[in-house]
């Protein structure tokens, strides 16, 4: 009977214990101290110390964002009923429309409705919550479009086609410009004066977002645009191919008008809107010139030197 075996080793169970020997201790031993907050995966703190090192390894994500956008950053959202209208207006490129469930039906809503049918955009019905989602929290008004991540040219391609062009050959290059209109004022200045291509940096510049596509006009879709991993080496290639390096700055001792070797490859660098040219592209241009302005105006926009200076480059051309 229980108790009483008489196996070898076999114990009793009759009488009092003293205890558990430890055992119950044991099996409560804890597994240490609890980890730090950004060191538990599903932990808020833990996704905001890992989206904080991404961004200083230069990496980007391809998850929905905010309706701004970044370069790099994949597809971008356009929020609300004025810029959504505005951008199918502007036959901007559009992947997916979006619009709430119960969105208040007005004249900008049924005209976002008739252009994207005119255009065969195809458009989804979600909720509230999902479009919240969807544009990282922006101000929707119950629509919004997500457009196809902008395709960047390589720059040893455009470089391969500004050689292909011969003489004739212009490329656009952009020094940290980070106003997205300005981007697109230059890139539709490009296209109107003839040039083969727009060579932007990967960092520290503006991306073809909405609001640059906007203001391109369309040129976006016509103009190759490259991005350059490093904007200084992408130059030096230029140079040894046998372009003239000219820099646009305020302080060129040069008139735009009267640019050394106009007529032959070249590669025009517009610097920022604040800081203008850095050293070191600045060292690396052959000549730098200027737009002649009056005392009292301390600059101009990047967006319309670039195109003044186009323009001088064309008719020297011509």
């Amino acid at each position: 009977m229980p108790g009483n075996s008489q196996r070898r080793n076999a114990t009793s169970r009759q009488g009092n214990t003293a205890g558990s020997g430890g055992r119950v201790r044991r099996a409560l031993k804890g597994k240490g101290p609890t980890p730090k907050a950004e060191e538990r995966p599903y932990h808020k703190a833990y996704k905001a110390k890992q989206a904080a090192e991404r961004r200083a390894s230069g990496r980007q994500t391809t998850s929905s964002g905010p309706r701004t956008g970044r370069p790099g950053a994949g597809a971008e959202w356009v929020a609300g009923r004025n810029p959504v209208l505005e951008a199918l207006q502007a036959e901007i490129p559009v992947k997916t429309a979006y619009v709430a469930e119960g969105a208040e039906r007005d004249d900008r809503l049924r005209d976002i409705l008739r252009l994207a049918a005119d255009r065969s955009i195809p458009m989804l019905q979600v909720t509230r919550m999902e479009l919240d989602r969807h544009t990282g929290g922006a101000i929707h008004q119950g629509v919004a479009l997500q457009l196809p991540e902008f395709t960047y040219a390589h720059p040893d391609d455009l470089l391969a086609a500004a050689v292909e062009a011969g003489p004739a050959a212009l490329v656009v290059a952009l020094d940290s410009i980070t106003d997205p209109r300005n981007l697109g004022a230059i890139v539709r200045s490009a296209a109107a004066f003839g040039a083969t291509g727009v060579l932007i940096p990967e960092r520290r510049s503006a991306g073809m977002t909405a609001a640059a596509w906007k203001t391109s006009a369309g040129a976006a879709a016509r103009l190759p645009i490259a991005k350059a991993t490093n904007l200084n080496r992408s130059l030096r290639e230029f140079a040894k191919a046998g372009f003239t390096l000219a820099g646009l700055a305020g302080e060129g001792e040069v008139d735009v008008a009267s640019l050394p070797g106009a007529s032959g490859p070249l590669v025009l660098v517009i610097g920022s809107e604040g800081d203008g040219l850095s050293r070191l592209v600045r060292d690396a241009c052959d000549v730098l010139v200027s737009v002649p302005i009056a005392a009292q105006v301390e600059s101009l926009n990047a967006g319309v030197a670039a195109g003044i200076a186009l323009y001088e480059v064309s008719r020297q051309r011509s």
